[in-house]
């Protein structure tokens, strides 16, 4: 019998897989494709452990709403060929087996709200990144640098109940520019449940409900998660901590409210936002357990937002 058994080979699934085996564990995992992922990962610098791999970092990330907004933070691309590799200690399964420890990693279960983009890949050796363009429509276009002299841009429907379908977002797309060789598809949902059992990355909830983030949460607190049980401790509390729970439940809240907003009133929600104070920007975007810094955001967003924005704020916040 296995200490420990992660179901699903996707980043967070191995992430847990490398840190349980650094701590002595015996640990297999079931990934029965086995190969390197071809989605493209990006995250917060200051969010990620030390050593994490990245294929391409920017120190310059612009935001547009109705004006050109800085974001002083560093934003990386993921090196998933890294992310991918297990220490030789870790046993690779086509099946799931016994184990003192078992958890699903196998990605994130239903829900209606979704997240939904197109996406393609040119040559450019530009560095920066553009989070978000809201300046066409009720969609937006994220542009970041791949390495290798490749860029990929994406036409992104941050959240709709459903998803906006793909071939909408493609016509949109292309309607920019030329399409490259290969296409990047994007649809997951935001308001999946949190998983009560033994879970971990999407299939556990760590899906940021408002933005879409999960993969550095679940390389952040896969090495916490290892080191609990290792010291023989239950680790769902270290998954979902009393203040995880709350945030989380604050960050629904903001989903709801960027649901009932149509185009124009969401370029100015992100006016708005970005223009808060930078801890205030930084504490909704990653402070998971940071329930009075995530609550301070919503309020100041609330005061500076007009009455009809505070209409769709009203019953969720």
């Amino acid at each position: 019998m296995y200490d420990v058994l992660v179901i699903g080979g996707g980043p967070a699934g191995r992430a847990l897989a490398r840190a349980c085996a650094h701590e002595g564990l015996d640990t297999a995992i079931v990934d029965r494709q086995d190969r390197v992922w071809t989605a493209t990962y990006g995250a917060w610098a200051d969010e990620l452990p030390l050593h994490t791999p990245v294929a391409a970092t920017s120190t310059v990330v612009r935001a547009y709403a109705h004006e050109e907004h800085l974001i002083p933070r560093t934003y990386v691309v993921l090196d998933n060929a890294r992310l991918h590799e297990l220490p030789d200690t870790v046993t690779v399964l086509k099946r799931p087996t016994d184990a003192r420890y078992t958890f699903n990693a196998t990605g994130a279960r239903k829900g209606r709200a979704e997240q939904t983009a197109v996406g393609t890949a040119i040559e450019s050796d530009r560095t920066d990144t553009t989070l978000m363009d809201w300046r066409d429509g009720d969609t937006f276009l994220y542009e970041v640098p791949l390495g290798g002299n490749r860029r990929l841009i994406e036409e992104t429907c941050l959240a709709r109940r459903p998803g906006m379908p793909l071939d909408q977002l493609r016509e949109r797309l292309h309607r920019r520019l030329e399409p490259g060789r290969q296409e990047e598809r994007v649809r997951f949902p935001l308001d999946a449940p949190r998983a009560n059992g033994r879970a971990f990355g999407a299939a556990a909830g760590f899906i940021h409900p408002a933005t879409g983030y999960s993969v550095a949460t679940s390389l952040s607190l896969a090495p916490k998660v290892a080191q609990a049980i290792k010291a023989g401790e239950d680790p769902k509390h270290v998954i979902w901590s009393r203040n995880a729970r709350v945030v989380h439940t604050l960050r629904k809240r903001g989903l709801e409210a960027l649901l009932r907003m149509d185009a124009n009133e969401t370029r100015d929600f992100f006016e708005l936002f970005f223009q808060l104070e930078e801890e205030l920007q930084r504490a909704y975007l990653s402070g998971r357990e940071d329930v009075r810094g995530t609550a301070a955001a919503m309020a100041a967003l609330f005061r500076a937002a007009p009455w009809r924005l505070r209409a769709k704020m009203m019953n969720t916040w």
